[in-house]
């Protein structure tokens, strides 16, 4: 019998974490144009922490 731990699915919140934001979303949250948030998602991909310090750069 398979122990329940290796059963698990990987929580939806992880998932989440290690996808690349959506254009639309991330240039609403900072309030900047979809072609700014667009070339951030471009440049950091899913490192989410770092985009996010580049979007509250460009909305200041």
């Amino acid at each position: 019998m398979t122990s329940e731990k290796t059963n698990k699915v990987q929580p939806p919140k992880a998932a989440v974490i290690e996808a690349p934001y959506e254009v639309i979303y991330f240039a609403k949250k900072h309030r900047i144009s979809q072609e700014d948030a667009r070339g951030i998602i471009e440049k950091y991909g899913a490192n989410r922490k770092e985009a996010d310090k580049a979007g509250r750069r460009i909305s200041v």
